[in-house]
């Protein structure tokens, strides 16, 4: 990959953690009212799991070229998956304790573990087919 992709790949993870942790603490008065569940599941944790399912794939785009065997391929997801739920616990710890207008919820951060464990999943088989081309 050349390195002005590298550098969009990078801003593009960059700025979605940016909008990510936006969209995580702004307060959010005067959105419109949605359905409170869509087939059968609570909109919010659909939310949550859509913030989060990208940041395995943004984040393998942005540093994929410290992937060249399995190993490290296996690493770098775990890694990844690592430090997304360090991010989504953050953001819930956050919610639950810095703002008044938030609440943390266990539940979000499930949805949000599922989203990063079948990002990552996906991103590591995408991977290792990668290498054996």
């Amino acid at each position: 990959m050349s390195w002005k992709k590298q550098l969009a790949f990078r801003c593009l993870f960059f700025f979605y953690v940016a909008a990510l942790l936006f969209l995580c603490f702004g307060k959010f008065d005067g959105a419109p009212k949605v359905s409170p569940v869509l087939l059968g599941i609570p909109t919010d944790k659909l939310v949550h799991f859509c913030l989060f399912f990208p940041f395995p794939i943004l984040a393998f785009l942005a540093f994929d070229q410290f992937t060249h065997t399995w190993r490290s391929s296996l690493f770098f997801t775990l890694a990844t998956l690592a430090i997304g739920c360090l991010l989504a616990l953050g953001t819930e710890w956050g919610q639950a304790h810095l703002t008044d207008y938030r609440s943390g919820d266990p539940n979000d951060f499930l949805a949000d573990l599922i989203a990063l464990i079948l990002s990552s999943i996906l991103v590591f088989i995408w991977d290792i087919r990668k290498q054996r081309k």
